[in-house]
């Protein structure tokens, strides 16, 4: 970087723009994004019929949101990984990997999670 021409932030516009362009492509491309965006209009349109709760719902799109960004992450990485290197190699493999279970761990938590929300909801 240049020391005589400091980097200048973008407008809060622009961020938003580059960030719904990025959520955009990853939809576009991944497709166990679309599989995540399918399951949690499931869980929702499920969660109101049954009357979950308002707390309930909200710890449903905290786990949602989770889910969908841990995701994003991994999609980052892999995409950064690809960019370093084309070639196998046990570490680029091992950083795909462990992004992937963090996506994985925190879906089974918020499958985990939910099977209680709704036990709870239809037992009361």
């Amino acid at each position: 970087m240049n020391e005589h021409h400091p980097r200048r932030h973008k407008n809060l516009i622009d961020s938003f723009k580059d960030a719904i362009s990025g959520f955009v492509l990853a939809f576009v491309q991944e497709r166990n994004l679309h599989i995540q965006m399918f399951a949690a209009i499931i869980v929702i349109a499920f969660s109101l019929i049954i009357h979950v709760s308002v707390v309930g719902l909200m710890i449903v799109f905290l786990l949602i949101g989770g889910v969908i960004s841990l995701e994003l992450i991994n999609t980052a990485i892999e995409r950064l990984v690809d960019l370093i290197t084309q070639n196998q190699h046990p570490l680029a493999k091992a950083a795909k990997d462990t992004a992937a279970a963090a996506v994985w761990w925190f879906s089974v938590i918020a499958v985990t999670i939910y099977v209680i929300i709704v036990w709870n909801t239809l037992m009361d």
